[in-house]
């Protein structure tokens, strides 16, 4: 039986993605289980310049790789140095991505267990200060000569693997390397404990950088599947490779149901705005409804952009809702026109044509601009949606109060939901906006059985 042997890979590029980006040096480095038995490494001819951003990093030039080798006549001599060993890297993901997408713009479709050396040395040499090549080298006392070249990191990664094979008493890397270990799809630097902890149910989880950070916040019917689709596939977009390599930590809080689920992730990303998170971002409300009182002691209503956590009255995504609310209780109210604006609280822009007859009593205008706004403010309803607990000994609570979402919690099974007012007691506050209430009301209307109306 012809015995394991694995090929220890590091690449230099162009830049950090392999869709967009090339290889500009690699050093293949064979090895038996036990010594290096063969090396080979050449500069690649990108057929593109290189920033001078990882010329600083590399040193690198344009004329160095000028008359070297492009990767296309090369790739039958790595694919042959690659084939029926074992891909090792330190962060293999990076290495093998670009590897592979340069293979088979040649024409060579080409897979191989990968083994990461950051994620082996995480497991084998526990509680180091850092695993970045670098540092790992010094805590280690590896030489690592040419650093940021393609051959010195390959060597001191040839070392590093050398020692790892020696001290992995209970044959860690075995396990790693079978196909059907998680350890080959997580990202380099998360700990395996984070994901194993992750249960079967519905949630929110969190994903932390290395100062722990919150980088990214998502929802889940079922916390580990999900969790666990981030780091499949083979897609090498940059936003992609930069994400997983900011993950460092995972934690989570497991939710009574899906739609529970739905708004604490949107509260948090409202509330901390991790770096990772696109989509939730543009739902944030543009308009608000805004009262104030000028110098002559009459108030106004006016429609106005909304600045970030800015209070006021209502929000809106389109200004043309806002005017035409506005309009509504300016007619219902029988509010004098020249108190209603649009545009913002400077600017005098009135929602309808301005007139030139006396004003009003200055009481009894203040006194119609606060009855339309305490009607519009209890005329919208309250409610509790009661549904599924995180476990059978509770029930979930999500409490809406005059139309906005207020807050949500847990309650036990044997309390009667009969007074809501005490309900609310198990609440606890979140903050809102115009997207939680459509998710909320689309809810409501799906399934009205669950929704309990709070009387007034």
């Amino acid at each position: 039986m012809k015995k394991q042997e694995y090929a220890i890979v590091d690449i230099e590029t162009t830049g950090g993605n392999a869709s967009h980006s090339r290889i500009t040096e690699i050093a293949i480095i064979i090895h038996d289980g036990i010594k290096v038995i063969d090396r080979w490494e050449t500069l690649v001819n990108p057929e593109k310049d290189i920033p001078p951003a990882i010329f600083a990093l590399t040193g690198i030039t344009n004329e160095m790789v000028s008359n070297a080798p492009v990767f296309d006549t090369i790739s039958d001599k790595v694919f042959e140095l690659l084939s029926d060993r074992i891909f090792v890297a330190h962060n293999v993901n990076f290495d093998y991505s670009f590897v592979r997408h340069e293979l088979e713009r040649a024409g060579l479709k080409w897979t191989a267990k990968k083994l990461c050396t950051v994620r082996a040395s995480r497991k084998i040499r526990p509680g180091l200060l850092s695993y970045s090549l670098g540092r790992l080298c010094n805590s280690l006392d590896i030489d690592l000569e040419n650093r940021h070249r393609a051959g010195g990191d390959a060597d001191a990664t040839a070392i590093l693997f050398t020692r790892l094979l020696e001290w992995d008493t209970e044959k860690v890397m075995d396990v790693m390397i079978k196909k059907t270990s998680q350890d080959q799809r997580l990202p380099p630097n998360l700990p395996r404990e984070d994901f194993e902890k992750l249960p079967d149910k519905p949630g929110v989880y969190y994903f932390y950088d290395e100062h722990n950070k919150v980088v990214y916040i998502g929802k889940a019917v079922n916390l580990k599947k999900r969790v666990a689709s981030h780091f499949g596939g083979h897609k090498i977009t940059p936003q992609r490779q930069h994400f997983l390599r900011d993950i460092f930590a995972i934690t989570f809080e497991v939710c009574g149901t899906e739609l529970m689920a739905l708004l604490l992730e949107c509260s948090e990303i409202k509330q901390l705005w991790p770096i990772h998170n696109k989509a939730l971002k543009r739902f944030e409300p543009k308009y608000g409804l805004f009262e104030y009182e000028a110098r002559n002691a009459y108030r106004y209503l006016a429609i106005g952009k909304l600045a970030k956590n800015q209070n006021c009255i209502e929000t809106f995504d389109k200004i043309y809702s806002g005017i035409n609310l506005l309009s509504e209780l300016a007619q219902q109210f029988e509010i004098d026109q020249r108190f209603c604006k649009y545009g913002s609280m400077s600017d005098d822009v009135f929602l309808f044509q301005n007139n030139s007859s006396p004003l009003p009593e200055v009481d009894s205008h203040n006194d119609q601009i606060q009855a339309a706004i305490d009607f519009h403010l209890n005329s919208r309803p309250s409610f509790a949606i009661i549904d599924k607990g995180r476990t059978n000994d509770e029930r979930s609570c999500i409490w809406v109060e005059n139309g906005h979402f207020y807050g949500m919690g847990y309650i036990d099974s044997d309390i009667a939901i009969n007074d809501l007012s005490q309900i609310k007691e198990h609440i606890t506050p979140y903050k809102t906006n115009q997207y939680i209430m459509q998710l909320i009301f689309s809810f409501v209307q799906k399934y009205p059985g669950k929704v309990h109306l709070h009387e007034k």
